[in-house]
C-alpha cells in the first residue's frame, strides 16, 4: 500500500469477497501460467478462521479451476461470473444447460483460436473466452468472431470484455448476483459485504456491494464505481495481511 492509498477503516463484522486475477495474483500471458504464491493461500486461511468463513473468492474462472490454484484451501466461491457458485456449505450450484447450448459456439471458437498465433481459447464449460493478450492486433477479429458466435446464441447469452479477453456467458448473472445470493446465506448473512477486484467484470460487483452498505475496492487504475482503491496485487496482499492481524488481535 502506498501513503496515497485511503482505504475504509477495518471493522470486525465484515464478509470478505475477493476477485483472483489482477487481484489475489498478478497477471500472466496465459490463464494457466497464473500462480498463487504460499503467502496469499496463508493469509486466506487465517481469515477463513478469523471471519467464521465469511470468505469467498468471486471470479471468472472455473471453481475446478480455483481449487487447483489454492490447494489445499478450498472457499467458498462464484465461478464462471456467478455462473456456478459454491456455497459455505459445499453445495454447489450450476447451469449445465449453458454448456449444451454453447457446443456450436465452442467449435468455432476453438478453430478461430487456432489459426491465430497468440490467442488462447479457454473453455470454461458453461462460459468461453478468448483470450488476445498474446495477440493484440487480433483484437478486432475476435471482436467479430464472438460477437457473430453472440448473435448466433441470442438473448439467452451476452459477449464481456475484460483485460485482453472477450468471453461469452450466459445472461442474467454476474459478480452482483454472486455476492447477493452469499449475502441471503449464513456465514455472510448479516454482515458488511467488502469486494475487492481489478476488471471490468468486477464492477457489477462494485455496485452491489454500494447498494448493500459495504465497501468496494477497485485494484489498479481506470474508472470504478468503487470508492476505494489499492495499487496492484501485492498492496492487496498487504492489506489482508493487515486486516487478519487487526482481527487475530480484537480476538485476543
Amino acid at each position: 500500500m502506498t501513503a496515497a492509498e485511503t482505504l475504509p477503516e477495518f471493522a470486525a463484522g465484515w464478509a470478505l469477497f475477493l476477485d483472483i486475477d489482477g487481484t489475489l495474483a498478478r497477471l500472466a500471458h496465459a490463464p494457466d501460467a497464473v500462480e498463487i504464491e504460499t503467502p496469499v493461500i496463508d493469509v486466506l486461511s487465517r481469515l477463513a478462521r478469523a471471519m467464521n468463513g465469511a470468505i469467498a473468492l468471486i471470479t471468472g474462472r472455473a471453481i475446478t479451476d480455483v481449487d487447483r490454484l489454492f490447494a489445499p484451501l478450498s472457499l467458498p466461491a462464484a465461478g464462471q461470473h456467478g455462473i456456478e457458485r459454491r456455497g459455505a456449505d459445499g453445495h454447489l450450484a450450476s447451469h449445465p444447460e449453458a454448456a449444451r447450448k454453447l457446443d456450436e459456439a465452442r467449435h468455432a471458437v476453438a478453430e478461430f483460436a487456432d489459426s491465430y498465433a497468440g490467442l488462447i481459447f479457454e473453455d470454461k464449460g458453461e462460459t468461453l473466452a478468448l483470450h488476445y493478450r498474446g495477440a493484440p492486433t487480433a483484437r478486432g477479429a475476435a471482436k467479430w468472431l464472438m460477437t457473430q458466435q453472440l448473435e448466433r446464441l441470442g438473448p439467452e447469452f451476452m459477449l464481456q470484455h475484460g483485460k485482453m479477453i472477450f468471453e461469452i456467458r450466459p445472461s442474467g448473472r454476474d459478480k452482483g448476483t454472486a455476492i447477493e445470493e452469499f449475502m441471503q446465506e449464513p456465514p455472510f448473512q448479516a454482515r458488511t459485504p467488502v469486494f475487492i477486484g481489478d476488471d471490468k467484470t468486477d464492477e457489477d460487483g462494485f455496485r452491489v456491494v454500494n447498494q448493500l452498505g459495504g465497501h468496494a475496492i477497485k485494484v489498479g487504475a481506470g474508472d470504478t464505481a468503487a470508492p476505494w482503491r489499492l495499487s496492484d496485487a501485492a498492496a492487496v496482499l498487504e492489506w489482508l495481511e493487515a486486516y487478519s492481524n487487526f482481527l487475530e488481535s480484537e480476538q485476543t
